[in-house]
């Protein structure tokens, strides 16, 4: 060879050793760069390919009621879960696992083709639907261990405890307002798979405990009692809906809060969404003639006024400037007793003409009308009580006999209390405690006195006026028992129109009360919005309070009372006074 044609050959060898050495070099420059630089992204990048991560709650607490009977429950429940990459034939997924879990089978298919690599195909399925999917032997399908909320009263205090979402979320009630103690704690699901998609093995990450308890006021025989008997009247008058609810006056407890319609909470969904709403706390409404018990103690309490103080009732019809104030029956003078008794709206004017506004409001804003009662749920309305400073006259006279004022179910049973309770209110609660997993106190909510209204002696004197209102001859006989002497006051209201002006054919009826009077142990309030036929609370409200009364006085075993010549005389004592 000559050494021309070897120098070439060498330069050649060179050049393709340099280029070698080049890509060589380079090689290992990406390779130190992917190890060290990249080396978190790339090993975050890779788990995303073979990890899955599923987010579960833990078990939520169970609600019980105030005997720890079951309210609301989670159960044990499972998931179905597709793994997309994993299906070859989609279309026969879909076909297959459609009608076993009464889905769609053209929507999931659409469904199973998506990129996501974990998507649910539906939630907490019953047992018959696990078992009908698990038998199909499907690839890519997962069964996911869940909870399912679960309410073994279905209709009984459905407003009041509420519901949660798929997710174990509380949505209405109490679920919703003690969500953060009630819902349990995350449970994360780690699935792990192949280059292939396959699932080789599922970590299941801590595991923590799941939500706390709570132990309502609620009874659930006197929540049973109240709600049949207000389904009742509101059936029996054709009415459009019913508030009622029950309350130890010395505490504030709830033991019941009824609405109607009912809804069932474990199907929420098929049912209006306004059946949901508890109205005994969101809703407000212009009480009508119930006010006027609060007219007599801000009357009496002023000092100016005795139930023996009369009135003349202008023989039913009154006019203040522009205004007509009428009375049902034509009424010349009237005692403040009967005032109360007869339900005069002349009368109720006359009296807060002789107190004023100022007073009247003061006594009111006392009794906590206008404002929240401090109950823990959602949605709770203030009502509406204007500055006094605001009141025309026609504004005083009217309420005083329950218009031009809008209180809330809660609001209005609460400040009666007061009245049974010697003249000091209690704030209302409807949770006892709550309890963790193994049953001990968390906390405790005890009674918690808010304020005194009126005085011990005025609250007395109110007391026997109400006495009168169901006794012969009185707007609220209806409501009288046997063996126990029931101290209440009837409503009827007219309600506005969306003009703003009030109708002729839309009321709302109502009665509050409580019993024994010597020493209350219940108070009950029912109102029935829009009955047909009959519209005022002595016939439409009064019997539902009398049925619930005499059956809850009989569950609680509260002996009858035993009325004396004594007890009248010292009545009439009082009175006097």
């Amino acid at each position: 060879m000559k050494p021309i044609e070897k120098k070439k050959i060498n330069l050649r060898i060179l050049i393709v050793g340099f280029f070698f050495s080049l890509i060589f070099l380079t090689l290992i420059i990406k390779a130190a760069y992917l190890q060290i630089y990249l080396s978190p992204w790339l090993a975050q990048k890779a788990a995303k390919q073979y990890e899955r991560t599923v987010v579960i709650r833990g078990k939520r607490g169970t609600i019980y009621d105030a005997n720890y009977r079951e309210m609301a429950v989670s159960t044990e429940a499972t998931s179905i879960a597709a793994y997309p990459s994993r299906i070859t034939d989609t279309a026969k997924t879909a076909k297959l696992l459609g009608p076993v879990l009464g889905l769609n089978p053209k929507r999931l298919r659409f469904k199973l083709i998506s990129r996501k690599p974990f998507l649910w195909i539906k939630r907490q399925v019953s047992p018959k639907e696990e078992k009908a999917v698990r038998e199909l032997g499907l690839e890519g399908i997962d069964f996911i261990p869940e909870h399912s909320r679960f309410y073994p009263n279905s209709f009984l205090a459905a407003q009041v405890i509420g519901f949660t979402g798929i997710d174990g979320i509380g949505l209405e009630g109490i679920e919703f307002s003690y969500d953060s103690f009630l819902r349990g704690k995350e449970l994360k699901l780690t699935v792990l798979t192949d280059a292939l998609g396959k699932k080789f093995d599922r970590e299941d990450g801590k595991i923590l405990y799941g939500g706390n308890n709570l132990v309502l006021t609620i009874d659930r025989t006197i929540q049973y009692i109240t709600e049949t008997a207000l389904g009742n009247a509101v059936k029996e008058y054709s009415a459009k809906s019913g508030i009622a609810i029950v309350m130890v006056p010395k505490t504030g407890a709830i033991l019941a809060m009824a609405n109607y319609p009912l809804f069932n909470p474990n199907s929420f969904g098929r049912f209006p969404r306004e059946f949901w709403r508890n109205r005994a706390v969101t809703d407000a409404f212009e009480p009508g003639s119930t006010m006027k018990v609060f007219s007599a103690s801000a009357a009496i309490e002023s000092g100016g006024c005795t139930p023996n103080t009369i009135f003349y009732c202008e023989k039913g019809v009154y006019k203040i400037g522009d205004d007509i104030i009428h009375d049902t029956h034509p009424y010349g003078w009237l005692s403040l007793q009967k005032i109360i008794k007869f339900s005069s709206n002349i009368g109720a004017v006359k009296l807060s003409e002789m107190i004023g506004p100022k007073s009247l409001y003061e006594i009111l804003d006392k009794y906590g009308f206008g404002k929240k009662t401090g109950l823990k749920y959602p949605g709770e309305t203030s009502g509406n009580l204007n500055p006094y400073a605001k009141w025309t006259k026609i504004d005083t006279g009217t309420i005083a006999f329950g218009h031009g004022i809008s209180v809330s179910a809660i609001q209005l049973i609460t400040a009666v209390c007061a009245i049974a309770n010697k003249g000091i209110l209690m704030k209302p609660y409807i949770v006892s405690a709550i309890t963790d997993r193994n049953g001990r106190h968390i906390k405790q909510f005890t009674p918690k006195k808010v304020r005194r209204v009126i005085s011990e002696r005025t609250a007395n004197t109110v007391k026997m006026m109400m006495r009168t209102v169901v006794e012969k001859g009185g707007t609220g006989h209806r409501a009288g028992l046997d063996g126990y002497i029931v101290c209440g006051k009837t409503g009827t209201a007219q309600k506005l129109n969306k003009y703003g002006t009030y109708t002729n054919d839309a009321y709302i009826a109502s009665f509050v009360g409580f019993v024994p009077e010597k020493d209350p142990k219940i108070a009950i309030l029912v109102v029935v919005d829009e009955p047909r036929g009959s519209y005022y609370g002595g016939t439409v409200a009064a019997p539902a309070f009398r049925k619930i009364a005499k059956e809850t006085l009989n569950y609680l075993n509260v002996p009858p009372e035993k009325s004396s010549d004594k007890l009248t005389a010292q009545i009439k004592k009082d009175t006097s006074g």
